[in-house]
């Protein structure tokens, strides 16, 4: 069992990337609900390519999506507590974002299979995302190495 040499209390640059992480998610949902912050805001749905709002003008956004970004936020702070559950979320987290590019590559942006929405600003953010969080997973964790059995 490995023993950590850190101080209670004390966050590791993973940590801290899962939690900075899961705060601008966190930012994301809850702006995707703001008038000013996200455009066309009359024009929201509760899910699928009829929800013209715009996050940052840019973002095609719907509540389901909102509440995706929001509950991907929660979980980056919760995992933030521990090194591995920081790491657990970077990286699932930057799979989940990676299957969202490919779903939306594979979908029209007007079909009822864009049941999220995303345009083709949210498929680069996807991919963008998704390399981001698994390239912080792996750049930030310390690299382990197998302890062997005494005399050997």
């Amino acid at each position: 069992m490995a023993v950590s040499t850190r101080p209670p209390g004390v966050r590791t640059a993973l940590q801290w990337s899962a939690l900075a992480s899961g705060a601008v998610f966190l930012l994301a949902g809850i702006l995707g609900f703001v008038p000013g912050a996200t455009s066309n805001l009359g024009s929201l749905a509760v899910a699928g390519p009829a929800s013209k709002a715009l996050l940052l003008g840019v973002f095609q956004v719907s509540v389901l999506h909102n509440a995706v970004h929001l509950l991907f936020g929660v979980a980056g702070v919760v995992m933030a507590r521990s090194h591995r559950q920081a790491r657990n979320f970077l990286i699932y987290g930057g799979v989940i974002y990676l299957v969202l590019w490919l779903y939306g590559l594979l979908i029209g942006d007007e079909t009822p299979a864009n049941f999220i929405p995303e345009n083709y600003a949210d498929n680069l953010l996807h991919l963008v995302l998704g390399l981001a969080m698994i390239t912080l997973a792996i750049v930030l964790s310390p690299r382990t190495t197998a302890t062997g059995r005494r005399g050997h």
